[in-house]
């Protein structure tokens, strides 16, 4: 029987009541912090976006060194949260998250003053380092405070929120270039991150009580880790996610270079086309949360989701390679629209299905989602200036790629099809 205080969900101990309430108590308030959180990410990365043509002039770097920027900042976000979300097990939310974030807050001041290419390339890593505390640990208090149903629902709000970074940080990026140079991104950012390192001091309560904590050092956590992975539907969501994110981020570092340069679009285009993805995304998290979740399955959602990216990456391709004949940036921003629109059922179905099966170690899960992600990502970036500034056909065929093998992943590892499977170290 579950200790006094505590409640079953499906058979899983899941919450403790008095923390559960007052990490509740506030609702709508703790909604919004784990919102900024996890939109720390996106608000990083698309606030820089427009910058990134200035960058290059700027610091007399070629875009392939300047896009490196963007791949440090992916590899440290993958990196940090495989660190931070063991730690989330073993010593709360509370302590490694406001550590990560006042790190944080230290690396974008370098970055605003940054002489190089280079020093801009490492702290931008450091930034990712301590950033990812923000959006592995957010994940993991979700999954402490929410089970089932009721946690996809959840992270259908958060996209919501964080879905305003995307929207609103190209166009918030492009006014800060019309007053000052890029730095001035990086001065805004700043600002940023202290204002959420204080909610988070004042708001977000600890959701993780001291009996609920893990112990044990590195190689506990690597066990875990190890034993979460060992679990094959897990896996396969955290590869599908991953894959996911980086058709995701084959669009964030190219597009800057196609729709500025290969289109001649002006860095405020940009910012509303950008904008305008952004609000189909989360149009369709939303359509996701309020009407599917509950009435269709998980699983059948999460699939929709991956057939209609498949579907717009192989039409981008088409486009970009000339099968069409000239192709302006209408039907080019046609086809990213609807790619984009339809994450907003793959990401946070893929989110809730992972997490689901991992009651017992929820940091730890996170961590694994959010590096894949961000690692896969990183990965991705930089392949889709193999081939020069001038030409949309890299970012068109990773992202196709990306999305053949996500849809690859889940059907032969997740196997929807089948009925409920047990989880790792649960009996058959």
């Amino acid at each position: 029987m579950p200790e006094s205080g505590q409640k079953t969900t499906q058979g899983h101990i899941t919450e403790t009541a008095p923390v559960v309430t007052a990490a509740r108590r506030a609702g709508l308030l703790v909604t919004l912090v784990l919102g900024g959180l996890t939109a720390l990410a996106p608000l990083s990365m698309d606030l820089y976006l427009p910058a990134l043509p200035e960058v290059t002039g700027a610091l007399r770097a070629p875009a392939a060194r300047v896009q490196l920027t963007l791949t440090a900042f992916l590899a440290g976000m993958a990196l940090g949260q495989l660190v931070v979300g063991p730690m989330s097990d073993k010593w709360g939310r509370r302590r490694p998250l406001l550590t990560g974030m006042t790190v944080y807050v230290l690396a974008t001041v370098v970055c605003a003053v940054a002489p190089s290419a280079e020093l801009l390339i490492g702290f931008r890593l450091l930034q990712g380092l301590a950033g990812a505390a923000g959006v592995v640990i957010a994940r993991a208090v979700v999954r402490d405070l929410y089970d089932g149903v009721e946690m996809a629902r959840f992270f259908s709000t958060l996209m919501l929120i964080s879905g305003a970074a995307p929207i609103i940080a190209p166009l918030v990026g492009g006014q800060i270039l019309r007053v000052t140079d890029w730095r001035g991104v990086f001065h805004v950012l700043t600002v940023v991150g202290v204002l959420l390192t204080l909610l988070v001091q004042r708001f977000l309560h600890e959701t993780l009580p001291p009996e609920r904590r893990r112990e044990g050092g590195v190689g506990q956590a690597l066990r875990t880790m190890r034993g979460l992975l060992a679990d094959r539907v897990f896996t396969g969501y955290v590869l599908t996610g991953g894959l996911v994110y980086a058709v995701l981020f084959a669009y964030i570092s190219a597009s800057p270079f196609v729709v500025q340069d290969l289109y001649g679009a002006s860095p405020q285009t940009f910012g509303l086309l950008f904008g305008l993805n952004s609000v189909g995304l989360v149009a369709v998290g939303q359509i996701n949360g309020k009407l599917l979740v509950g009435r269709v399955s998980l699983d059948k959602a999460l699939a929709w989701g991956l057939g209609i990216i498949l579907l717009a990456g192989l039409a981008l391709t088409l486009m970009t390679t000339g099968v069409f004949g000239e192709t302006g940036l209408v039907p080019v921003a046609a086809g990213l629209f609807v790619l984009m629109s339809a994450m907003g059922l793959a990401m946070p179905n893929t989110n809730a299905q992972a997490l689901m099966r991992t009651p017992h170690a929820a940091g730890s899960a996170s961590a694994l989602l959010g590096t894949s992600s961000f690692l896969i990502g990183a990965v991705a970036s930089p392949l889709v200036g193999i081939a020069g500034e001038r030409t949309a056909v890299p970012m068109a065929v990773v992202q196709l790629g990306c999305a053949v093998l996500a849809l690859a992943c889940f059907l032969g590892l997740c196997r929807p099809w089948r009925s409920a499977e047990p989880r790792a170290g649960e009996p058959a």
